[in-house]
């Protein structure tokens, strides 16, 4: 079964960081000045069963290695910097809700420098996902626990389509934050994840269809299909199409192919935009389709989202 291979906009490889450059004379580490503070000092998030504090040394194995068969949240954070002792435990309570979907290892950029030089990081907290040794950005700085749920689905779909269907087991807890049990998975959406983690993305799609004929307005199963269906059509893309899309605006297959292509790459407001301009572009049936595509993908994003909030007011504009 073929799968992409991440040559998507913001896709960086990791694959050269084994050993970390040293330091260039003079350079100081990314993050905000001011007196430092001793690695898991006061006020930093230290435990989680899927959490992991990574070090230069261990960067390699827990890190890129375990990115080929699981998902890897990676946390830059410093003590000294409010916003990520703010961050790290909505982070680390979604590494818990999720239960081993994805694994949190968090590094601190006083202790590593080194390391935070290599990955290039200028401002913290910064937050990326490691797919194959590969680097899916997801945000930087503080956000609410609502959006970081939303950057981690975004990671997780995107992981899903490369073939990273992986849980990983506890690794932790690390220190002594205590560890919530496990939640159970609601037997609704049981036959559809279970088809997502074994690949059967056809399967995933009927199972999800399925309970939206019995329960229409289920909105968990609504995204759930809109993610499944993102995967699918993203799976085997041209490589021309973007060269396609640019030469044709009115096309609309390329112009949505490209959409997706963004959305998955973690280019959510360029996706909104080619769709809505490919909607000022066209008229009737054509128009409808690029509409009702832009609906589904704002679905995958999450209709609580900032950027779905505004792009709906684009809509509304290029519509009226």
């Amino acid at each position: 079964m073929s799968q992409p291979n991440f040559s998507r906009p913001g896709a960086i490889d990791l694959s050269s960081l084994r050993k970390p450059p040293a330091p260039r004379p003079g350079s100081a580490p990314a993050g905000p000045a001011g007196a430092g503070a001793a690695p898991g000092g006061a006020g930093a998030a230290t435990g989680g069963a899927y959490v992991l504090n990574v070090t230069e040394q261990s960067f390699q194995a827990d890190v890129i290695e375990r990115s080929l068969q699981v998902p890897v949240v990676v946390e830059f954070w410093s003590p000294r910097s409010e916003a990520s002792l703010a961050l790290s435990p909505v982070l680390i309570q979604l590494s818990t809700e999720y239960a081993g979907k994805f694994l949190l290892t968090r590094i601190d950029i006083d202790a590593n420098p080194q390391l935070a030089q290599a990955v290039g990081v200028q401002t913290i907290p910064l937050v990326i996902a490691v797919l194959r040794g590969q680097v899916v950005p997801l945000f930087q700085g503080a956000v609410s626990d609502a959006e970081a749920r939303q950057y981690v689905d975004q990671s997780l779909t995107v992981a899903v389509a490369n073939g990273i269907t992986g849980r990983t087991d506890p690794v932790g807890p690390v220190g002594d934050a205590p560890v919530a049990a496990e939640p159970e998975p609601d037997p609704r959406y049981e036959a559809a994840e279970n088809a997502v983690a074994a690949g059967d993305l056809d399967g995933a799609i009927t199972a999800y269809e399925t309970l939206l004929r019995e329960t229409p307005n289920d909105a968990e199963a609504k995204a759930g299909l809109s993610r499944v269906q993102l995967v699918k059509r993203t799976r085997d893309v041209p490589a021309e199409v973007r060269t396609r899309a640019a030469d044709n605006p009115e096309d609309i297959e390329a112009q949505m192919l490209v959409a997706d292509v963004d959305l998955m790459g973690g280019h959510v407001d360029d996706a909104f935009a080619r769709l809505i301009k490919t909607i000022q572009l066209t008229a009737g049936d054509e128009r409808d389709k690029v509409r009702l595509h832009l609906l589904e993908l704002f679905e995958v994003v999450g209709t609580d989202d900032e950027r779905v909030v505004k792009a709906r007011r684009r809509l509304m504009a290029a519509l009226f």
